[in-house]
């Protein structure tokens, strides 16, 4: 079936500061001011847009409290908190749990800062003193203290979901201490706070992760101050709190949701705006980014667990790809993507490419545009006429280097779906890894008339 003429030529705007030079430009452009850390640094992806982004996109869609904006792949929740922190309503998706229990924290600004601070360090003392108890976990690591008690351990099937050498043996031990003093000393106000300090320390301060941006393994720690650095992240919430519970009461709500799945959980006719990035087609396992976390706080235990997290993601990488899986049927039709799918399966034949993941490359790439498809589909019914949209993505080559210009391609689907579009913004310009070349992160600008097509053209079936 030919695939008739969408998406006319879009102007491509300046970059959103254009005096600066293009390294400087793209560092600041996705950089945490120092004036924005609070309630936004308690805990975020380090590949998280940042919250000057979101303050654009609300005065460039004449946003007011009036309003309700909308992030369906909140991530670590960037939009939903800077719209907090401005009195707009706000809502939140994110099939992530480990994300999803971030975000919701960092919306939650009712605990007491000073009674949040005695309670932590209570809690503190205890964890020091079991610390001591056995040994700092340095003789009973090495076997040679008469007194010494085995370290404590992670179950050996949440161990096997860890990143090797994610962390180390006696940081582990400790860790392990101090949560077992957060689960006695709850419920409470603050376990959920005192937990998402915990994760940020775990991530930053006592594990062996680094990111470069890629999460990865650096340099094996033999001990951390664990239940330093979480009092230090607890008392960074503390003083962020202080300020920030003075403010009026803004509704704001996280749904842990996959968000091909918008009708379970938006209401008809609610949302004024979207503003939101989604993941980006490439061979980024974003569960990895959170692995270490989600398997200490208790979010996945086993392979199981990990398997229905998986399921509940948009398809954006071959690590998520199930036989099941039929999002593609949605652009079975879309002659730019299934020749793109074509592309990247005829190099991976050329460079002798047979191992499990990549012969599913292309697979995933027609995945994610399908899901992308049904997302934008059931979005239709819960915006308001004119609401406005913004969707920051970016090019990709990562799959055997064949390009994905994956703007343009989302801001067709948008159109076929009755969308229009009306700019695509240039955000900031990164390095392919694989290629060396510059690859736009752009905004893709859309607007919902109110207005459904006749028909749908990239599928057999009505979306």
């Amino acid at each position: 079936m030919p695939v008739p003429h969408l998406l006319k030529p879009l102007p491509y705007f300046q970059p959103l500061i254009p005096n600066l030079d293009i390294e400087q430009r793209n560092f600041d452009l996705n950089h945490l001011r120092a004036e924005d850390r609070s309630a936004h640094n308690w805990y975020r992806f380090i590949l998280s847009f940042p919250p000057h982004l979101v303050r654009q996109y609300l005065e460039k869609f004449a946003v007011t409290p009036q309003h309700t904006v909308l992030d369906p792949f909140c991530g670590t929740g960037t939009t939903a908190v800077e719209c907090k922190k401005t009195g707009i309503p706000t809502v939140g998706i994110e099939a992530n749990r480990m994300a999803w229990f971030a975000g919701s924290v960092k919306l939650d600004w009712t605990p007491d800062p000073e009674r949040l601070l005695q309670h932590a360090e209570k809690i503190g003392a205890i964890a020091r003193a079991t610390i001591d108890e056995t040994q700092s976990g340095k003789a009973s690591l090495g076997g040679s203290h008469p007194h010494a008690k085995a370290p404590r351990t992670l179950p050996e099937e949440s161990q096997k979901l860890l990143l090797k050498n994610s962390i180390s043996p006696l940081p582990l031990h400790k860790t392990l201490i101090l949560l077992d003093q957060l689960r006695q000393h709850s419920p409470s106000p603050f376990f959920a706070h005192e937990q998402l300090a915990l994760a940020k320390a775990i991530v930053f301060s006592i594990s062996n992760i680094r990111f470069a941006p890629e999460v990865s393994i650096g340099k094996a720690k033999a001990d951390a101050p664990v239940v330093e650095v979480w009092l230090d992240a607890v008392r960074a919430m503390a003083t962020d709190l202080d300020h920030l519970r003075s403010r009026p009461a803004i509704a704001a709500t996280m749904h842990h949701a996959d968000s091909r799945q918008l009708l379970s959980v938006l209401d008809p006719a609610s949302i004024d705006a979207v503003i939101t990035s989604p993941p980006y087609p490439n061979e980024k396992d974003y569960t990895r980014t959170t692995r270490l976390e989600s398997v200490l706080l208790g979010f996945l235990n086993n392979k199981s667990d990990l398997q229905t997290l998986k399921r509940g993601l948009m398809r954006s990488n071959s690590r998520n790809v199930y036989t099941t899986d039929d999002d593609d049927q949605w652009v079975v039709h879309h002659g730019e993507i299934q020749r793109i799918a074509a592309e990247i399966d005829a190099r991976r034949l050329e460079l002798g490419k047979t191992s499990g993941f990549e012969r599913v490359y292309a697979q995933a790439t027609k995945l994610y545009f399908g899901g992308m498809a049904k997302h934008l589909a059931d979005l239709r019914y819960a915006l308001r006429p004119g609401a406005k949209l913004a969707y920051v993505v970016g090019d990709q080559a990562s799959y055997l280097r064949v390009m994905i210009r994956t703007g343009r391609l989302i801001a067709g689907i948008a159109e076929a779906l009755g969308y229009e579009v009306e700019a695509i913004d240039l955000f900031r310009t990164r390095l392919a890894t694989a290629t060396k070349e510059q690859l736009r992160e752009e905004v893709v600008v859309l607007r919902w008339s109110g207005k459904f097509p006749v028909r749908y053209p990239f599928s057999d079936k009505p979306l």
